[in-house]
């Protein structure tokens, strides 16, 4: 009786190495569990045959569309559990205790219907362990790492219809999605030497900036798959509709917008983004420098020079204000610079970065243009800060416009990604009525993503304007947290945004059950 039916890929177009082919074969013929059938996807039949003789494989001849070969190689299989390898790009070796691993997991697990686990990756000659982070209801997004190896459940497989055949790029990412409506999907953790297979890289690095290298129809194909599993979870919010405005705050603004800017230890930064306020072609607007570094911090002593007695204070120009806070809280500086902005409109400005000189101007074009908007997000562009203090910019890297930012789904589209836009702004008393920024106060917060949530709630409630415009220049240097940042960090920030769209997806289905 066969247990579990392994799928894989062959492609002698690929060129791996015949060590790694090797290597992914013996993998699968020394498995310590033997009621195991293996079943190929290849565009050379002949040469699989020979080459996998030892697993007697069962063969479909691949076409230029995965889940059409994904369907027939699962027609094939006589398993109750399908062990699932994306070995497309990347050569993958099983453990050999793997399958009997997830076998027992399947007997412990009843209510499961896919399991993935941590794997080693080979990189360069050196190997680590990648530590998968553990699914839940606020896990939508389209990059999360769940490995190359998936064991499902056949009959879970077949109650989502097997793989969508109208989806041409993110075939795996539709298929977990749409299991996880049905059953649980388990990771199976590793401490260390724990890992159930090694993946060989493909010498790729993580740039938080790839997703916008991908395709637009890769982009357009990925919102359409969270789109609509969110509509079967009762997550969607449709357009036009909004959830009940908390109008408690009023408007008692004095100036046009107040731009602030929380900062920690950048002497060597702030001039700059103050100078690109000062430059701004509205000149009602003020700037607030809220340092969280404490007394000791020399990036005050940098903002004095903009103040009343300073050498680079000039009356004409918009009015700089100091706050010195001795507690490293991102979301608290926001939150009581918005408590004490005299402006009507809050301007976001990171303090390594610049406003370019009718960013104000423009944002507020747009406020103009319809009072039910709650906030703008605008558009920028990446530049490079080099050793020598100068600034260029990265050509590579187009115009940052967050284009799934639409009317009609820009809010449900931003649970699929990490960014929520640059610049942002929003009226301040709509700030206040939404419950301010995050403090740290979220699990996995950590000065990071204090206004994913806030954009998500004011979305909920009011209407989002755009502009299209780059108004705003994003400063990459060695400090940034945009750049060269490892593996640990980007998992605990995903994990604070992931968290957060999980609170997100609980509040939309409670809304859509009372209307």
């Amino acid at each position: 009786m066969v247990k579990a039916s392994v799928i894989l890929h062959y492609y002698k177009a690929k060129e791996f190495s015949e060590e790694h082919l090797k290597a992914q074969i013996d993998g699968l013929v020394g498995q310590t569990c033997k009621d195991i059938e293996t079943i190929i996807i290849t565009c050379d039949k002949d040469e699989a045959g020979v080459k996998f003789a030892e697993l007697n494989p069962k063969i479909v001849a691949c076409k230029n569309d995965i889940a059409i070969n994904m369907n027939k190689a699962l027609a094939l299989a006589t398993g109750d559990w399908v062990l699932l390898i994306d070995n497309r790009d990347n050569p993958v070796m099983m453990k050999k205790a793997a399958l009997d691993g997830f076998l027992l997991g399947a007997e412990r697990q009843a209510d499961a219907g896919l399991f993935y686990t941590s794997y080693e990756l080979e990189d360069a000659g050196e190997v680590k362990e990648m530590h998968l982070l553990d699914h839940h209801l606020g896990r939508v997004r389209d990059n999360m790492d769940y490995g190359k190896v998936y064991f499902v459940k056949k009959k879970a497989l077949e109650a989502i219809g097997g793989f969508d055949e109208s989806v041409k790029y993110n075939n795996f990412y539709d298929m977990r999605l749409k299991i996880s409506e049905k059953y649980k999907l388990i990771r199976i953790a590793n401490r260390y030497s724990g890992s159930y297979y090694r993946v060989v890289s493909a010498g790729k690095k993580v740039d938080v900036f790839d997703y916008l290298k991908a395709g637009k129809d890769i982009q357009l194909e990925a919102e359409r798959v969270v789109t609509e599993h969110l509509k079967r979870i009762g997550a969607y919010m449709a357009p036009g509709v909004f959830m009940p405005k908390n109008e408690k705050h009023k408007d008692v603004s004095t100036l046009k917008a107040s731009v602030i800017i929380p900062v920690g230890n950048r002497p060597e930064f702030i001039g700059s983004a103050i100078d690109s306020v000062q430059r701004q072609t509205v000149k009602d607007i003020e700037v607030l420098v809220m340092v969280n570094g404490g007394d000791k911090d020399a990036t005050s002593d940098v903002v004095r020079e903009y103040m009343e007695g300073g050498s680079k204070y000039d009356a004409d120009k918009p009015e700089v204000r100091l706050v010195v806070l001795d507690i490293n809280s991102i979301g608290m500086c926001l939150n009581l610079g918005a408590k004490m902005a005299r402006g009507k409109y809050y301007v976001q400005l990171d303090s390594d970065d610049q406003l370019i000189e009718d960013a104000v101007e423009k944002l507020m074009a747009v406020y103009e243009s319809d009072p039910e908007i709650g906030m703008v997000i605008g558009s920028y562009e990446v530049w490079e800060k080099h050793a020598d203090g100068k600034i260029t910019r990265v050509n590579d890297i187009p115009v940052v416009t967050h284009d799934e930012w639409t009317d009609d789904n820009g809010r449900n589209n931003l649970l699929r990604i990490n960014g929520a836009g640059a610049p942002r702004s929003a009226k301040i008393e709509v700030i206040k009525n939404a419950g301010y920024f995050s403090i740290n106060d979220d699990p996995y917060a950590r000065n990071y993503g204090e206004d994913y949530e806030l954009v998500g709630k004011i979305a909920d409630m009011y209407k989002i304007g755009r502009v299209w415009d780059p108004i705003y220049k994003v400063v990459r240097h060695a400090g940034g947290t945009d750049h060269s940042i490892d593996l640990h960090t980007i998992d605990r920030n995903d994990n604070a945004k992931d968290w957060v769209r999980m609170e997100a997806i609980l509040r939309r289905q409670k809304f859509n059950a009372k209307k």
